[in-house]
């Protein structure tokens, strides 16, 4: 069975033995973090419905003024692709979401990759290297699947979360897209870029 499809058809629990590490929690002097490892089949209503309200508070605006538009019940029917993870964040003291990660080990034009669909904190959290713990988990998967890279999709006007992911590594994909000029000589400018970062396991699998 091809790598992808090999990877997506695995329980929940070996899924995460095969390319999660044992422990996914963090621990800071401020607090400790419990991260659980979630499906889209596992994932219960409650935490569902917790992510889907950081989505609309922090983006649901920026999709609103896009040429995506905003749409909670799309929103919610991605949520429940068949092969997407989550990575749900909570404070030992609060014990409730507080930011979460989703991702998918797919295709993406014809490259085996992990993408990232969602990246939410709530905005108290931020800038205490929690989404960079998350983005590990990620790509670490990835690394250990063997895909050649990791990748998203941001808003171009979302300045800081292209700064945070400038940081981790990432830059333009060759496959997003350009400005497109009209039959009236008006440029129109995408208004998002995809992002990629290579992984070692896909240039260790190029190499052999």
């Amino acid at each position: 069975m091809p790598r992808i499809e090999d990877a997506n058809a695995l329980s929940l629990s070996a899924y995460r033995q095969r390319y999660l590490p044992a422990c996914l929690d963090k621990s800071s002097d401020e607090e400790d973090w419990n991260i659980t490892f979630e499906s889209s089949f596992t994932i219960s209503s409650t935490e569902l419905d917790a992510c889907f309200s950081l989505i609309a508070n922090s983006s649901s605006e920026a999709y609103a003024t896009s040429s995506t538009g905003w749409s909670p019940a799309k929103k919610r029917k991605e949520m429940k692709l068949p092969d997407l993870r989550y990575l749900l964040l909570c404070s030992q003291s609060k014990l409730q979401i507080q930011g979460f990660l989703s991702f998918m080990l797919t295709y993406e034009d014809g490259h085996e990759v992990v993408y990232c669909y969602e990246l939410h904190l709530d905005p108290a959290l931020q800038g205490k290297g929690l989404g960079r713990h998350l983005m590990s988990l990620m790509e670490g998967a990835g690394q250990k699947s063997g895909v050649e890279k990791s990748m998203l999709t941001v808003f171009i006007d979302n300045q800081s979360a292209l700064g945070f992911y400038s940081r981790l590594g990432y830059s333009k994909d060759e496959y997003s897209p350009e400005p497109k000029k009209l039959r009236n000589g008006t440029v129109k400018e995408p208004d998002y870029v995809i992002l990629s970062k290579p992984l070692i396991g896909g240039e260790a699998k190029e190499a052999e």
